[in-house]
C-alpha cells in the first residue's frame, strides 16, 4: 500500500522555470534530498556537491515528439495522443476531448467501436483498432493512412495537461541527453527528470567524477489517471553503458537513475545475478518493493501525481518509511510539481 498525497493545485509547475523571472535557467528549480528519513533541501545547482567522484548518473536519451493532434472523431473534436509506434508499423494512441484552452479533459469514452475513424487536421485518417491491452481500453492500436512522424512535425505540438498555462515550444520539453533516434522514434511525453540538466551543470559533475551513462526509454503517454501499470514500452540499454555500470559497481560507485524511465531501462537489462547486458526491445517491468532494485543505488526524480507505480519504484529504492518523509517534506516546502517543477534526489541511508 503506497502513500497517498494530497497536492494542492497551486502548487503545480505551470510554466518553466526559466519563464517564472528574470536570470532563471533550467537548473533554478529545487532539490530535496532524501538520505533514508533523513531530509535536507537544496538549489539543483548544488547536485555536483552532493554527490561523489565516482558516481553514475543513468540518464534517459530519448527525445520528446509532438505527439498531440487534434481530429475529428464523426461530429466530435478530439484530441490525439500518439503514445507508441509498435513493431507492425502501427500507433498506440489516446482519444481525449479538447477543454477549448489548448488542453484535453477526460479521456473520450471507449464506446468508439473497432473501424471507428477519426480525421487528422492535416487531412490523415486514423482507425482505430483493439485495445493495446487487456488492462483496458484506455490505449488502442490505430491505423493512420500517413507517416505518423510526418504528421507530427506537420501538425503536432506536445502533449500537456490542465495544470500548465500555456502552449511552449518542443524545446521546452527537450532535454539536454536528447538524441534524436535513426528511426524517428521518441517519447510522448518529456522524461522530465532530466530536464533540469543544462550543459554547465554536467560540465561541473564530470569535472568532478560524477560520469554518466546514456540509455533510451521511449515513454508513452502517462498513467496516472487510471493508476493502472505503465504499459510497454521500447528501450535500449548499449554495451557501452552496461559495462560502464559494471565497472562502476565493482568500485564501489553509486548507480543513480535520472528518472523513473531510466530506472526501469537498467533494471530491465539487469539478470537475477544483478549484472546489466546490452539489451534492447520491449519492457513491461514495474519495479515493486517486492520485486525490489538489483542496480540502481538511488534516483532523482521529479514530483508527480503520486501514481502507482511511480510510488512502488520509490519505495523499492528507498523504503516506505522514506517516501513518506521525503513528500510529506515537499508538501510542507511548498515545493512544485509536475514536469516543470523541482527535484527529489533519493539516496542510500
Amino acid at each position: 500500500m503506497t502513500v497517498v498525497v494530497e497536492v494542492p493545485e497551486e502548487l503545480s509547475a505551470r510554466v518553466p522555470v526559466e519563464q517564472r523571472g528574470p536570470g532563471l535557467d533550467r537548473d533554478s528549480v529545487r532539490l530535496l534530498v532524501s538520505r533514508g528519513t533523513r531530509v535536507s533541501h537544496h538549489a539543483f545547482v548544488a547536485l555536483p556537491r552532493l554527490l561523489r567522484a565516482g558516481d553514475l548518473l543513468v540518464v534517459n536519451t530519448s527525445p520528446t515528439l509532438a505527439a498531440a493532434v487534434d481530429g475529428r472523431l464523426g461530429h466530435a473534436d478530439v484530441v490525439v495522443h500518439f503514445s507508441t509506434r509498435g513493431d507492425d508499423g502501427r500507433w498506440a494512441v489516446e482519444l481525449r476531448e479538447p477543454d477549448g484552452h489548448g488542453t484535453t479533459r477526460a479521456r473520450v469514452p471507449a464506446g468508439a467501436p473497432a473501424g471507428s475513424e477519426v480525421r487528422l487536421a492535416g487531412g490523415a485518417r486514423l482507425v482505430l483498432e483493439e485495445p493495446l491491452s487487456a488492462r483496458g481500453e484506455r490505449l488502442r492500436w490505430a491505423r493512420v493512412s500517413r507517416d505518423v512522424l510526418g504528421v507530427l512535425r506537420e501538425r503536432g505540438r506536445a502533449i500537456r495537461y490542465a495544470y500548465t498555462e500555456r502552449d511552449q515550444p518542443l524545446s521546452a520539453y527537450q532535454t539536454v541527453f536528447a538524441l534524436p533516434s535513426a528511426d524517428g522514434a521518441g517519447s510522448a511525453e518529456m522524461p522530465s527528470a532530466g530536464r533540469p540538466f543544462t550543459a554547465r551543470l554536467v560540465a561541473e559533475l564530470v569535472s568532478r567524477g560524477v560520469q554518466f551513462a546514456p540509455v533510451t526509454l521511449h515513454t508513452g503517454v502517462a498513467s496516472a489517471e487510471a493508476h493502472e501499470p505503465p504499459y510497454p514500452e521500447r528501450y535500449v540499454v548499449p554495451g557501452a553503458s552496461a559495462r560502464l555500470i559494471g565497472a562502476v559497481r565493482a568500485g564501489g560507485g553509486r548507480v543513480i537513475g535520472v528518472g523513473t524511465t531510466a530506472v526501469r531501462a537498467v533494471e530491465s537489462a539487469a539478470g537475477a545475478d544483478g549484472v546489466v547486458r546490452a539489451r534492447a526491445g520491449w519492457t513491461d517491468l514495474v519495479v515493486t518493493p517486492e520485486r525490489g532494485v538489483r542496480v540502481v543505488d538511488g534516483l532523482l526524480t521529479g514530483l508527480h501525481e503520486p501514481a502507482a507505480s511511480h510510488l512502488l519504484m520509490l519505495e523499492a529504492v528507498a523504503g516506505r518509511e522514506a517516501v513518506d518523509r521525503g513528500y510529506g517534506e515537499a508538501l510542507r516546502g511548498r515545493y512544485l510539481w509536475h514536469e516543470f517543477g523541482d527535484v527529489h534526489l533519493v539516496l542510500p541511508r
